[in-house]
């Protein structure tokens, strides 16, 4: 099975979260009973990719053995990128990293590039925290491209990297194999896997959450069960396929929040055969199986867990990657959007599709917004109004939105870019001063 990102995948995928896999391309191409050989099948090198410590517990350890036509070891030594870079991994205070206000941020869509721009050149930092070198914390791109990666390649050294497309669908070739993306689906490439982004769709748009910490796992589900939220099998890796092309190509790396670039004369895509749990996964947000309240009250965002990475502290996530889908809202006797909020934690919210059922405009797809640590945010006046005043005898389906949010542990630190561009919305604070004050001590 052979790589060609111009046409759909025809390959299928293998179904499970994190489990061990094995999969080739060519028959036999896997050794038998054995990691290393003394010399592998049809002539491959046996190369090891570890994503945690080789004496991480075993339900933790994440690992895969690769079996390809050249090791990863064989290119030019790196020099710097001289191509666009607006990237930060280091967020303390810096000409790069501002003080951060306590103001609520929004932000209108990235702009889709005038210039031929592919999807390492679109990448920008909008926030993040911790350190990508201490390895803990995030960081929040965005990213607008409107050409296919052209005899280019790229990975990240310092996190993994969470892809939620919100416009275009993406052809990404890795060494693992190949994943199709599609807004209302999210990938994740785990650090140091080398892959390549087609648009077959001409332009492309969406946000990316880099984790520089423990790597992202599914939650606990504690009283709801064995089953619900976001359920194993629907998580899909690619099955092994290869090309043996050469040529004069490009390695894009990123390391410390930098880019560097090599030449390399053969594509990184020639794994013929590889077996592990460190692999490349994509899944379809639609089918997350939502939880919420059918008597009274609208409960805590976090039912709405996706993915984690957890912290050193029980029940505390450096990073919660949340969704709020279509979902019925049949709550009694409830204000049935999101309540007004403080939080210790702080959120970056995105949208992906329709509308927010808090906000009732100026959130838009594309957009995004920041609401850090004990930041006031919630329902704008418009939608105060109407779902205080609304039925709450019938249910109601909450349709045609897909919105997400990043939540972590620590503050959300902006960069000079986001809040320097024409894209943040001066007049976000104006959706709350419409809200009315209704207190009347003689009238309960």
């Amino acid at each position: 099975m052979t790589l060609d990102l111009s046409k759909p995948a025809r390959a299928g995928y293998l179904s499970g979260f994190a489990n061990e896999f094995a999969t080739e391309a060519l028959p036999g191409a896997l050794p038998h009973g054995r990691n290393s050989p003394q010399r592998a099948p049809y002539g491959l090198y046996a190369e090891q990719l570890s994503g945690t410590a080789f004496t991480a517990p075993r339900g933790h350890n994440r690992r895969s053995w690769l079996y390809r036509i050249r090791p990863a070891a064989v290119h030019r030594p790196f020099e710097p990128f001289t191509g666009v870079q607006r990237l930060v991994s280091e967020f303390g205070d810096s000409a790069d990293v501002p003080p951060t206000p306590p103001n609520q941020l929004r932000w209108d869509p990235l702009p889709m590039p005038v210039e031929p721009t592919d999807f390492v050149e679109g990448l920008v930092t909008m926030a993040g925290n911790g350190s990508a070198a201490a390895m803990n914390g995030c960081a929040i791109h965005l990213y607008a491209a409107n050409r296919s990666m052209q005899d280019r390649f790229f990975y990240s050294a310092d996190g993994e990297l969470l892809i939620v497309p919100q416009q275009g669908r993406l052809f990404i070739a890795t060494e693992f194999g190949r994943l199709d993306v599609e807004p209302f689906e999210i990938a994740v490439i785990p650090r140091g896997v080398r892959f390549s982004v087609a648009l077959p769709d001409g332009e492309a748009r969406g946000y990316i959450c880099e984790n520089f910490g423990a790597l992202l796992r599914l939650p606990d589900l504690g009283p709801i069960g064995s089953n619900g939220l976001a359920n194993p099998r629907d998580f899909l890796t690619p099955q092994a396929a290869y090309e043996d092309r050469e040529g004069a190509f490009e390695l894009v790396a990123k390391l410390n929040g930098r880019l560097w670039r090599a030449d390399i004369g053969h594509s990184p895509f020639d794994v013929v055969a590889w077996h592990g749990n460190y692999a490349p996964v994509k899944y379809d947000l639609r089918l997350f199986n939502t939880i919420g309240s059918i008597s009274f009250d609208h409960p805590d965002p976090s039912i709405f867990l996706v993915l984690q990475s957890q912290s050193d502290t029980p029940g505390v996530d450096t990073i919660d990657f949340v969704i709020f889908p279509p979902r019925w809202l049949a709550a009694e006797d409830t204000f049935r959007p999101p309540w007004f909020h403080r939080n210790v934690a702080s959120e970056f919210m995105g949208l992906v599709h329709g509308a927010y059922d808090a906000k009732a405009e100026g959130f838009v797809p594309g957009g995004a917004s920041l609401h850090n640590c004990m930041s006031g945010h919630g329902p704008d006046a418009d939608t105060f109004e109407k779902a205080s005043a609304g039925d709450t005898t019938k249910p109601h389906k909450v349709d045609a939105t897909m919105a997400f949010m990043f939540e972590t542990r620590t503050l959300i630190r902006p960069t000079r870019y986001a809040l320097d561009t024409a894209q943040l919305q001066a007049d976000y604070f104006e959706c709350w001063q419409g809200i009315k004050k209704h207190f009347n001590p003689e009238q309960r």
